[in-house]
């Protein structure tokens, strides 16, 4: 069977086409967008993190608190900017929809 490792490369064949099809249909939200692409930047994160702390502490990165934290800022900070992106997309279609009304 797969091992855990190749799992993780293998889904990221799956993952890339979600991000080709999500920017050729030109209808998610720019932001949300953004913070599709920042998961990339997690993973490209998280790997070295991971190498460095098998070889300096001699465990998985998930034990290394420091480090494993400071891996998953950048998945924080991607599901920050989908939220805000399309929360901004559905403002945006609301005020389309029932212009403000309180501006008199």
């Amino acid at each position: 069977m797969f091992a855990k490792e190749n799992l993780f490369a293998l889904s990221l064949f799956p993952y890339l086409g979600f991000l080709w099809f999500l920017t050729r249909s030109q209808q998610t939200p720019r932001l949300a967008l953004v913070g599709f692409y920042m998961t990339l930047v997690f993973v490209a994160i998280t790997i070295p993190a991971g190498i460095y702390a098998k070889v300096a502490y001699h465990d998985e990165l998930a034990n290394v608190d420091w480090l494993h934290g400071s891996a998953e800022v950048f998945l924080t900070l991607a599901n920050i900017l989908v939220v805000l992106g399309f929360r901004q997309a559905i403002q945006q279609k609301r005020e389309a929809i029932a212009p403000d009304t309180s501006a008199k």
